[in-house]
């Protein structure tokens, strides 16, 4: 299988915007978006550590508070949204903050069709490009724009293979 990754101009920016201090532009991460190459299902599966990059956005903080370890892609059925640590620091998914699991499916957003997560429970989708092979962005998008969006701007992460 072929991977497609962004390239080095684009990696660069990604590792910048990710190294600042301080919070990060949510309109870099858009423009930074549309350079990076879409992401197909089968690229997805494992588990991923993830980071909530600082754009002030809530749900950022949230994932924060609740010692959030990332996501993992078991298949195009059985997807786990929010993997946290417990007390004993063990990962487990918390299937009652996600209200229930997810799927992956290929959708579009923002003119490009790439691998999107859709919750179970809720009308989330979390849309995902690649850095590299080992490293996504995501962005949180859905129907409820009070639960994705936080001053007009929607929630990016990063996930690196576990």
């Amino acid at each position: 299988m072929s991977i497609s990754v962004g390239t080095g101009r684009v990696v660069e920016k990604f590792a910048t915007l990710r190294s600042r201090s301080g919070e990060v532009d949510p309109a870099e991460l858009d423009r930074l978006w549309r350079e990076l190459p879409t992401v197909r299902i089968e690229q997805l599966i494992g588990r991923w550590r993830g980071t909530a990059l600082d754009t002030g956005h809530r749900v950022g903080r949230q994932l924060r508070t609740m010692n959030w370890y990332g996501k993992e892609f078991r298949s195009p059925a059985d997807a786990k949204p929010i993997l946290r640590h417990d007390e004993n620091g063990d990962v487990y998914s918390d299937r009652e903050t996600a209200q229930g699991e997810a799927s992956l499916w290929m959708v579009e957003f923002r003119g490009e069709v790439t691998a999107t997560m859709v919750y179970d429970g809720m009308p989330v989708f979390d849309h995902f490009k690649m850095v590299d092979e080992n490293t996504l962005l995501g962005v949180m998008n859905g129907k409820d724009a009070d639960l994705v969006l936080d001053r007009g701007h929607y929630f990016y992460f990063i996930l690196e293979r576990a």
